[in-house]
C-alpha cells in the first residue's frame, strides 16, 4: 500500500487559491478584523490614523493593531518575530492583506500608542456589556507580580552601597598612608606618588557618586534601585519587577479594569481599581470582592460613600500576649458619644493617643480597674489593658461582615483563573518586553484585551460574535 502524498510542488493549477480561502469561515483572525474594522482609530487616539497628504504613505495602525492582537493570541510579543510572521504565516498575510513591515515599525507602533490600546480595550468592555458579556454587578480584584526588563545584578541596594563605601574609604586611608610614607623615605618598595594621587582621585569620585545615590534613593523612600528601570521595584521571589491589578467581572471572567503599580502589597489598591471597575462599567452601584490583602479602612469607608459595597476580610493583629488566650479587642465595646471603650467587666479605657501613621486610637484603662477586676488574668498580664481602634472601625467592621466564605470563593473562582492566562497563555513567561510603568501598561493593555477576546469567543462563539462585532 503506498502512502499518501502531496502535490508535486512544480505542478500548476489552473485556479489558484484565494487567501480567503485558506482562512475558515469561523477562524479568530475573522474576529480581530471585526473588532478592529469597527474601531474609531483616530477618535481613540491611535497615531498616523489620518494619512497627511505629502509625504510616504505610513502604515494603517488597523494593519499593526491586528498584527498584535494576533501574535498576543499566539504568544508572539516580540516586534522581531511578528516580522518573521508577517512573511511566512497565512493567516497574518490574510488579516495584512501580504504587508510584512520592519520589526522597527512594529515596536514603535506598540511604543507610542500606550494610551490608544487601553481605549480600544475599554471600547471591547463596553461593546461586551451591550452583548451582556458584562453584566457589572459585582467585580473581583487581585494583583499579581510580573517580571521587569531589568535583570537582578541590576539592583542597587543602601546597605550595598554603605559597605562599598567603606572598603572605598579604607582604600583610600591606605593610599593616603602610603604617600605620608612616601615623603619621609619610608615606603619599601618605591611607589609613584602621582599614580596613587590618581588612584585616590578616582576613588573620590566614585565615592561622590556613590553618596549621591545613597542620598536619591533615601529621598524617594526606599531601600533598594533598579539602575536600568528606576521605575521597577525588586519584588520577593521575582526580581525587579511590577504588581499587575485586575478587576475582573463575576459574569463571564472579563477584565474590564486593569493597572500597574510599583506597590509590593495591595493594601492602597482597593480604592483606585474599586473606582476603576465602576467607570469602566458606568455604574451607580458596584460590589467589590477583594483578598485580606485590600484590607484598608479609609478606601473601604470612601468607597462606601459612593455607593461601593466592598467585601474584604479585614486584617487583623491578634492579641499573642498570655499564650493567645487573651480577651480579643472585638470583646470590647465603642460608646460613641463618649468616646470611651466598655471592657467585658463594664470599666472604661479612655481615649489617650491618636497614631495617625496607623490610622487608629489608642484607648487605656485605669490600672486600678484592671487590678481589682476578677476577669483581669483573661484580658492582660500587664498594670492595665490598652486597646486600639482603627479610626475606620465601623467600615472595617461592615467588609469583614461582607466577606463571608461564599464571596471569597466567587472571588477565588473569578480573578485567579485570568491571571493564569495572561502569564502563561499569553505572556508565555511573565516577564515585559518594554522598560518602565509605561511599556508594562501597554503590554497588560494588549493582553487584557486579548484574554477578553478569548473568554467572548469561548462564551458566544467564533461566529455569532464576529457577526455581533460586524453589526456595529
Amino acid at each position: 500500500m503506498a502512502f499518501v502524498r502531496g502535490d508535486d510542488r512544480g505542478q500548476s493549477t489552473l485556479f489558484p487559491l484565494s487567501l480567503d480561502e485558506l482562512v475558515p469561515a469561523e477562524h479568530v483572525c475573522r474576529v480581530i478584523e471585526a473588532f478592529v474594522r469597527r474601531l474609531p482609530l483616530s477618535g481613540l487616539g491611535f497615531g498616523k490614523a489620518q494619512p497627511k497628504g505629502t509625504g510616504r504613505p505610513p502604515y494603517d495602525p488597523a494593519d499593526l493593531l491586528k498584527l498584535y492582537l494576533y501574535g498576543y493570541l499566539n504568544q508572539v510579543r516580540s516586534s522581531r518575530r511578528l516580522e518573521r510572521e508577517c512573511q511566512r504565516n497565512v493567516e497574518v498575510m490574510w488579516l495584512l492583506g501580504r504587508l510584512a513591515p520592519d520589526h522597527k515599525t512594529i515596536a514603535q507602533f506598540r511604543r507610542d500608542n500606550g494610551k490608544a490600546l487601553q481605549r480600544a480595550g475599554a471600547e471591547f468592555v463596553r461593546f461586551c456589556q451591550g452583548a451582556g458579556l458584562v453584566r457589572g454587578e459585582w467585580v473581583a480584584i487581585d494583583g499579581s507580580k510580573f517580571r521587569a526588563v531589568a535583570s537582578g545584578k541590576a539592583v542597587v541596594g543602601l546597605d550595598e552601597l554603605s559597605r562599598q563605601q567603606a572598603q572605598r574609604a579604607q582604600r583610600m586611608a591606605e593610599y593616603l598612608d602610603q604617600l605620608d610614607a612616601a615623603d619621609v623615605g619610608e615606603a619599601e618598595p618605591a611607589i609613584d606618588p602621582a599614580a596613587v594621587r590618581q588612584a585616590l582621585a578616582v576613588l573620590a569620585d566614585e565615592q561622590a557618586a556613590a553618596a549621591a545615590l545613597a542620598g536619591t534613593i533615601e529621598a524617594e523612600g526606599r531601600r533598594h534601585r533598579v539602575m536600568t528601570e528606576p521605575e521597577a521595584r525588586p519584588l520577593k521571589g521575582v526580581g525587579p519587577g511590577y504588581n499587575v491589578q485586575t478587576a475582573v467581572d463575576g459574569a463571564h471572567a472579563l477584565i474590564v479594569a486593569h493597572a500597574v503599580v510599583t506597590d509590593a502589597g495591595d493594601n492602597r489598591c482597593l480604592q483606585p481599581m474599586a473606582e476603576a471597575a465602576r467607570d469602566a462599567l458606568g455604574a451607580t452601584q458596584l460590589s467589590v470582592l477583594a483578598d485580606t490583602g485590600y484590607s484598608n479602612g479609609s478606601q473601604a469607608a470612601a468607597l462606601e460613600a459612593q455607593g461601593i459595597e466592598v467585601h474584604v476580610p479585614a486584617h487583623r493583629s491578634s492579641n499573642s500576649h498570655g499564650g493567645g488566650g487573651l480577651f480579643d479587642r472585638s470583646a470590647f465595646a465603642y460608646d460613641a458619644d463618649q468616646d470611651v471603650l466598655r471592657c467585658p467587666a463594664s470599666r472604661t479605657l479612655t481615649r489617650k493617643q491618636l497614631m495617625r501613621k496607623d490610622h487608629c486610637v489608642s484607648y487605656q484603662a485605669d490600672p486600678r480597674d484592671c487590678g481589682a477586676c476578677p476577669l483581669k488574668p483573661q484580658c492582660t498580664v500587664g498594670s492595665r489593658r490598652i486597646v486600639t481602634r482603627h479610626l475606620n472601625e465601623d467600615a472595617l467592621q461592615r467588609m469583614q461582615a461582607r466577606a463571608t466564605p461564599e464571596a471569597m470563593r466567587r472571588r477565588r473562582c473569578t480573578v485567579e483563573h485570568p491571571f493564569g492566562g495572561l502569564k502563561y497563555r499569553i505572556f508565555e513567561h511573565p516577564r515585559f518586553l518594554l522598560r518602565g510603568l509605561a511599556g508594562a501598561g501597554t503590554e497588560i493593555a494588549i493582553a487584557t484585551l486579548v484574554w477578553n477576546l478569548k473568554r467572548a469567543m469561548k462564551v458566544m462563539g467564533a461566529g455569532p460574535l464576529q457577526a455581533r462585532l460586524a453589526a456595529g
